[in-house]
């Protein structure tokens, strides 16, 4: 024992040594120590500023009074405003409060358990309080850890700190370099480019200008060739009513000369030398014998059609006069009609819908090859059509309503007998499907309209083509005649309409205005106006007179499919792909709807009175609104 105290190793010697200090004992630690020691883990919070009074900094809302916005108040405020942001951006430096020194055992423990060196502090907290037990150690000789060295720490981590933001700032300040650079590019091009638009502009305001007065020099000649325009349709316009009246008398002339002919003339018997060899008797086999009765059977048919004389376009317009002219009808306009009758009449869709002149009968066609007859209001079936062998596509009756006409997409026309139902004459001539069909007033004509750009014109009497129309490019989707005349209305899809003389085969006048295909034009009653639809639902209205458009309604996108006139012509109905029918009243712009379809609409038509309305849709079906 007494050999150990004599070499005693001082705890804060080792401590000193070890921290590299050069710290000395305050002597030998003979003094033994009083009391029990335990150990106890003790917290150490940061010292409290709750006690510390800040100066308070006022926060006045500087603003320039109104009235008296100067500019040197204005300087004067605007620096005051900079100066007290600047004071606020800076570190508020606050007195140190005394800092009690950190022990050296408290130093030594914390280092350890920051480090992770559990079982050195194990070690070294046992070794330490046996020493203090023992009382080789006084933990007043130990002393404090010098103010330095924590000074040192908080230096060097203030300057990892500060090379950390002086590196973020220096990377921040490359990229803000970079969009600098990059903005300054973007600026030069766009103002570059602002100069290349501003020449172009000035360019284009220049030749706009000499457009304008190159335009204003055309006006005189434009008008002078319109005043001569209009002077020569009058003039073609009476020089067509004096050929027509020349015509009439040279028709006249020709009978009359006829009759006279027939009076002085006689006609001469034939004679006819037969040879001797051909009374003679030659056997004949079957085969022969039906080549010969062919032959006879086939001149005879040429003979007999040779007979039948063309039919001559009248040129007063006395028959079936109530189908030409509007009935009188001073009743308001329907427009509320509501479904009440659904007939399924077809199995695929139907085309065309068309009401009897006189009788309360309606006519459908379908996509089934057949046309049907339907009593009104019950709906019984009267007739079936049953010939053409592709589906109908359109169908109009005779003026008197003995007869039917129908079109299909079998290339023909076919003519029906409405008493039994047969079909009397079928024109062939059309090289793709027929579109529609229609007859003229006086009922001795009928024309078509075809798939293959052009229409016909056939005679009922001697059964033939009479004359082809050609000049639209693309299919004609629509034809009808004017009321009592001889003029043609053909609608194509060309987004064309065009107007026709049938007894010479000319197009008088073409009227353009759609942007799409033309799907149906009609007439009205009293033939003042014309009616157009298109595939993206434009219905286009056009004075007849004047041959000018009047007014455009676009009730699309959806196709409108056909249009239709009322008897007094004051309501059109259009036939929507959508399925919804649209009625359009003529003297106030506004249109209804009539919603009832539950897929597209093909076809529509009024009843003579205006008291019912009929369409037809792709389901098959016949809806009567009323």
């Amino acid at each position: 024992m007494a050999a150990q105290q004599g070499v005693p190793t001082s705890p804060l010697r080792a401590l000193e040594e070890a921290l590299g200090m050069g710290l000395t004992a305050g002597g030998d630690a003979s003094d033994t120590a009083e009391g029990t020691y335990y150990l106890e883990q003790v917290t150490i919070t940061e010292a409290s500023e709750d006690d510390y009074e800040y100066e308070e900094i006022p926060d006045d809302n500087f603003s320039i009074p109104e009235g008296e916005e100067d500019l040197a108040k204005a300087i004067q405020m605007v620096q005051e405003q900079n100066t007290d942001t600047q004071i606020l951006e800076q570190k508020t430096v606050l007195p140190s409060k005394h800092v009690v020194p950190e022990v050296i055992e408290d130093f030594l423990c914390n280092f350890l358990i920051k480090m992770g060196m559990t079982r050195t502090l194990d070690c070294f907290q046992t070794e330490w309080y046996e020493l203090i037990q023992k009382g080789v150690t006084k933990l007043r000789e130990v002393g404090n850890v010098p103010d330095v060295y924590t000074q040192n720490m908080q230096l060097e981590n203030e300057n990892k700190n500060l090379k950390k933001d002086l590196k973020h700032w220096k990377q921040a300040a490359d990229k803000a370099r970079e969009d600098l650079l990059k903005t300054q590019k973007e600026r030069d091009f766009h103002r570059m480019h602002h100069k290349r638009i501003i020449q172009e502009k000035n360019k284009l305001i220049n030749e706009l200008k000499g457009l304008k007065l190159h335009y204003a020099s055309y006006e005189p000649t434009i008008r002078v060739l319109l005043d001569k325009h209009h002077t020569l349709l009058r003039q073609k316009m009476l020089t067509s009513m004096e050929r027509d009246k020349a015509v009439e008398q040279i028709s006249e002339f020709q009978t009359s000369s006829r009759t006279t002919d027939v009076g002085h003339s006689y006609q001469a018997t034939k004679i006819r030398v037969i040879p001797d060899y051909e009374n003679e008797f030659v056997p004949e086999g079957p085969t022969q014998r039906g080549l010969r009765e062919a032959r006879e059977q086939h001149k005879s048919k040429i003979k007999m059609k040779d007979n039948r004389k063309d039919s001559e376009f009248p040129t007063v317009m006395q028959p079936y006069l109530n189908l030409c002219l509007a009935k009188g009808n001073d009743s308001p306009a329907k427009f509320d009609y509501q479904l009440s009758t659904i007939f399924r009449l077809h199995d695929l869709p139907v085309s065309c819908i068309v009401v009897h002149p006189s009788k309360d009968i309606l006519v459908s066609c379908g996509e089934d090859h057949l046309w049907k007859a339907v009593g009104l209001p019950n709906g019984n079936v009267l007739l079936t059509g049953t010939g053409h062998t592709d589906w109908l596509s359109n169908c109009c009756f005779h003026p008197s309503g003995n007869m039917l006409a129908t079109s299909s997409g079998d290339t023909t026309v076919k003519l029906w007998d409405m008493t039994g139902g047969n079909c009397t004459l079928t024109f062939e001539g059309h090289k793709h499907a027929v579109w529609s069909c229609t007859w003229h007033s006086c009922g001795d004509f009928v024309a078509s309209s075809s798939l293959d750009t052009t229409s016909k014109i056939w005679d009922v009497n001697s059964e033939r083509c009479r004359c082809t129309l050609y000049g639209h490019t693309d299919s004609v989707n629509s034809i009808e005649f004017f009321p009592c005349s001889n003029t043609l209305l053909t609608a194509s899809a060309d987004k064309s309409l065009s107007i026709w003389d049938a007894r010479t085969g000319k197009c008088e006048q073409s009227l353009y205005g759609h942007m799409h295909s033309i799907n149906d034009a009609t007439f009205t009653p009293k033939g003042h106006m014309i009616a157009s639809c298109d595939s993206c639902g434009v219905t286009k209205l056009w004075d007849f007179r004047k041959l000018l458009p009047i007014v455009s309604i676009d009730v699309g996108p959806s196709p409108g499919n056909e249009v239709k006139f009322d008897s007094s012509g004051r309501i059109l109905a259009q036939a929507s792909g959508s399925g919804v029918i649209h009625l359009l009243d003529l003297q106030s712009g506004q249109i209804y709807k009539l919603m009832g379809h539950e897929n597209e609409a093909h076809t529509v038509a009024f009843s003579h009175d205006g008291e019912s309305l009929f369409s037809g849709g792709c389901d098959g079906t016949v809806r009567i609104w009323s």
